[in-house]
């Protein structure tokens, strides 16, 4: 009896602790700390020249998403008047000062852009990342918000980077209003991404599993479910995939798989020297050469 109770008392202990860890993993991964819009735009800063933004007519507005979240909007004026609009997403912990080496492409493309924080950053209020889920969705709806909100458009894509770019490609599901989607270094899904980042840590990859249940405790998502690739099976929208050649972080095979993985047209250009993130810095010419080409050759 006395073992038995000894034997209980370890095992009640040892699910305590597990369930302490699985949480904290949970958390870990879905609740990063995010940058201020003021540390974005220094280190955006030191990487490219930003004065353009400064000069620029802007339009400071909020859009209710599909559950009453409420997002943070910017629209930068083309100096030039278009009817040609881009919506920017930006990456995790990013916000969207992150979205500015990109604007300034679209702007010399003749795009009024559309930069905005992802749930949780920026000037949002404080949230978990769902890896495409819920972003997915609000996505979607600054698509509709946008259409309502400026109705003589004649062109509308969408341009995301990493957590932006998985995001955009998951609001393909719905089937968005938009002409052209450009994907910089997504994920395909978001479980092979974390278990690459422990197999290079040294950390047993099934604590990703240990994760995951903490996830579906805590926040009541699966981070097995969080695939933008399950999207893109009925995709008819061109899509333009680019990543960074030496990305260790999203490994390109994630942009080859998703390519692969769409019904409708694809163009994949890997960046050479470039890692995650790196591309529109690494190789600006031809990034804005590729981003050029697939926009004339829309169908």
């Amino acid at each position: 009896m006395k073992y038995a109770v000894i034997t209980s008392f370890i095992l009640i202990i040892l699910s305590i602790l597990w369930l302490i860890l699985a949480l904290y993993l949970a958390a870990f991964v879905m609740t990063g700390s995010r940058q201020t819009l003021d540390e974005a735009m220094q280190w955006q800063s030191g990487r490219y020249d930003t004065s353009f933004y400064d000069e620029l007519e802007k339009d400071d507005y909020t859009v209710t998403s599909y559950d009453g979240y409420i997002l943070n909007v910017q629209l930068l004026h083309n100096p030039t008047p278009t009817d040609k609009y881009v919506i920017i997403s930006h990456g995790y912990t990013d916000n969207r000062i992150g979205s500015l080496k990109y604007a300034k492409l679209y702007l010399a493309l003749g795009y009024h852009c559309i930069i905005y924080d992802l749930r949780g950053h920026g000037l949002n209020k404080s949230t978990f990342t769902t890896y495409g889920i819920r972003e997915g969705q609000d996505i979607a709806t600054l698509v509709e918000d946008t259409g309502k909100r400026y109705p003589n458009i004649s062109q509308l894509g969408l341009h995301g980077e990493s957590l932006g770019a998985a995001s955009t490609i998951t609001a393909l599901q719905y089937k968005p209003d938009v002409d052209f989607v450009v994907a910089d270094c997504g994920f395909a899904d978001i479980e092979g991404v974390l278990r690459e980042g422990y197999r290079k840590a040294h950390v047993p990859s099934f604590l990703v599993d240990v994760a995951d249940i903490g996830a579906r405790i805590r926040y009541h998502f699966s981070l097995k479910k969080m695939r933008p690739i399950d999207a893109l099976s009925e995709n008819e929208i061109p899509i333009l995939f680019i990543h960074g050649a030496q990305d260790d972080f999203i490994l390109p095979d994630h942009s080859e798989r998703m390519a692969k993985a769409t019904k409708g047209q694809s163009v994949l250009h890997l960046i050479d020297g470039a890692g995650h993130a790196e591309s529109v810095l690494t190789q600006p010419d031809d990034y804005m050469n590729y981003l050029s080409e697939f926009i004339q050759n829309l169908n």
